[in-house]
C-alpha cells in the first residue's frame, strides 16, 4: 500500500460541496463548546457552513443567517441530521441592523443565550479598479465592513455587554501587499482587521474577545471559484505557496474553533493567518489576472 504524501496525510476531512462530512476526527475535546450558542453570518454555505458543522460536532447549538432563507433551511436540516445539535435558520441582511436585531431576538428566544458571533458574510469578485463601479465598491464595503460592525454592535449591546462572549471576524490577506483586481475586498478586509483591534480594546473589559481569521485560497467555496482558484490549481500556481496546495474548509473551521473557544482564552485583538504561507510568496501576476477576468466577461455574454 502506497504511503500518503506528507503534504496531505494529516489534513482534516472535508467535502467540496455544502454538505456535512461523512466522518470527522476530533483534534479538540468533543465537548469544547458544549451547550454554547453561536451566531454565524453567511452560515448556509462555504466556510460558514463548515464552521457551523464543526461547532455543532463540538457540542454547540448554532444560528445561521443570510438573505437566502431557503438555502439556510436546507443547510440547517443537513447540520441537525449530521450532528444531533440544534440549528436555527434566520433570514438577515448584515447591511440592515434591524434584521440582525430581529435575528438576535429570535436566537435568544430559542436558546436563551449567545456565546459566539462569527462574522463570515462577505461579497467578492475579481475586477480591476478602472472597471469597478462606485456602487460595486460601496456594496462590498457595506457587506464586509459595515456588516461586520453592524452584527458586532447589535450582539454586543443586546447580550455580550452584560454576559461576555467571543467574536471572530473572517478576513483575508488581500490588503497585506496590495492584491491586483481586489481593491474593493482588500480595502474592506483591511478595515475589518483594524476594527478587530479597536473592538478588542473597547470591549475587553466586558469579557468580550475579538479576533480575526484570515484564510488563503480555500477549495470548495464560492470565493475559490470566483477568484480563479480552479484555474490556479490546474496551471500549477499553487506550487508557489509554501505548503503547495489550497486549504480546505475544515482547516478554517478548526482555526475559528480555536479563536472562539476557551482554547484561546487570553487571545484578543489577534489575526490568525491560515493561508499556507500564500501571501508571503504568491506572485501578484497582473497580466494573468486580467486575462482571467476578461475571459470571464466573454463567458458571461
Amino acid at each position: 500500500m502506497a504511503e500518503e504524501h506528507p503534504k496531505t496525510s494529516e489534513l482534516p476531512e472535508d467535502v467540496e460541496t455544502d454538505d456535512c462530512m461523512t466522518s470527522y476526527t476530533y483534534i479538540y475535546s468533543p465537548d469544547l463548546l458544549k451547550d454554547k450558542v453561536a451566531i454565524i453570518t453567511g452560515g448556509g454555505s462555504g466556510i460558514g457552513f463548515r464552521i457551523a458543522e464543526v461547532f455543532m460536532r463540538h457540542g454547540c447549538d448554532t444560528v445561521i443567517g443570510s438573505r437566502n432563507l431557503e438555502r439556510l433551511t436546507e443547510a440547517s436540516k443537513k447540520l441537525i441530521a449530521a450532528t444531533g445539535r440544534r440549528c436555527l435558520a434566520v433570514a438577515l441582511d448584515v447591511r440592515q441592523p434591524e434584521t440582525i436585531s430581529a435575528a438576535v431576538e429570535e436566537a435568544l428566544k430559542e436558546f436563551g443565550r449567545i456565546d459566539i458571533l462569527i462574522n463570515n458574510a462577505a461579497g467578492n469578485f475579481l475586477c480591476p479598479a478602472t472597471s469597478l463601479s462606485f456602487n460595486a465598491f460601496k456594496t462590498v464595503m457595506e457587506i464586509d465592513t459595515m456588516g461586520t460592525f453592524n452584527a458586532s454592535k447589535v450582539v454586543y449591546e443586546r447580550w455580550f455587554k452584560d454576559h461576555g462572549g467571543s467574536i471572530v471576524n473572517i478576513s483575508a490577506t488581500l490588503g497585506y501587499k496590495g492584491q491586483a483586481l481586489q481593491v474593493h475586498a482588500g480595502s474592506a478586509k483591511a478595515a475589518n482587521d483594524a476594527m478587530t483591534r479597536h473592538l478588542a480594546v473597547e470591549w475587553g473589559p466586558s469579557g468580550v474577545r475579538v479576533n480575526t481569521l484570515a484564510p488563503g485560497p480555500i477549495s470548495g467555496t464560492e470565493g475559490y471559484r470566483r477568484l480563479g482558484g480552479l484555474s490556479a490549481e490546474t496551471s500549477g500556481v499553487f506550487q508557489t505557496i509554501p505548503l503547495q496546495r489550497a486549504g480546505n474548509k475544515t482547516e478554517m473551521a478548526h482555526g475559528v474553533l480555536f479563536l472562539a473557544s476557551r482554547a484561546s482564552s487570553y487571545v484578543t485583538g489577534a489575526c490568525l493567518v491560515a493561508d499556507g504561507g500564500s501571501w508571503l510568496t504568491s506572485a501578484n501576476n497582473l497580466t494573468m489576472l486580467l486575462d482571467y477576468w476578461s475571459a470571464g466577461l466573454k463567458r458571461d455574454k
